[in-house]
């Protein structure tokens, strides 16, 4: 599975409704500021990699589109 179908799948399991890669799913009120801990929990075990620092910013969490840009920035290519 893809790194973008990982987050998918893992955002389908904890939101009730399916969104668009590009849907900002807090301005929805689809997930809230707590979620971004287990969000971030879930990134740095699967995706062998840690979140900290300036990256813990939610336009880092909006969509899965930024989700994805965050992991590709802290993993490379």
């Amino acid at each position: 599975m893809d790194r973008t179908a990982q987050i998918r799948q893992f955002l389908a399991e904890h939101i009730a409704e399916p969104v668009a890669d590009e849907d900002d799913i807090f301005a929805l009120g689809l997930v809230n500021s707590m979620f971004v801990v287990q969000l971030v929990a879930f990134l740095e075990e699967t995706f062998d990699l840690q979140i900290d620092g300036d990256d813990l910013v939610f336009e880092n969490f909006r969509s899965v589109k930024d989700i994805d840009a965050l992991v590709l920035r802290l993993t490379g290519p």
